[in-house]
């Protein structure tokens, strides 16, 4: 691991630890699950470029699907 791939993990798991106590509180289950997601992704995958990609996809997912 680089350090960009440490900063952009510690990015979108902020954001995904911002999402899965919302989620947890509103009992809402799409903003539950992408910040789970968002927290755990970046140890698997190592290519600086898709990191980017599902990060940000997986952050406005919550955005868009209001369930």
């Amino acid at each position: 691991m680089n350090t960009a791939q440490l900063l952009l993990g510690l990015v979108f798991s902020c954001i995904g630890l911002g999402y899965f106590m919302y989620g947890k509180k509103q009992k809402v289950i799409v903003p539950l699950v992408c910040g789970l997601v968002l927290m755990i992704f970046p140890y698997f995958i190592e290519n600086l470029t898709l990191i980017t990609v599902i990060g940000i996809l997986l952050s406005i997912i919550p955005y868009f699907i209001r369930i």
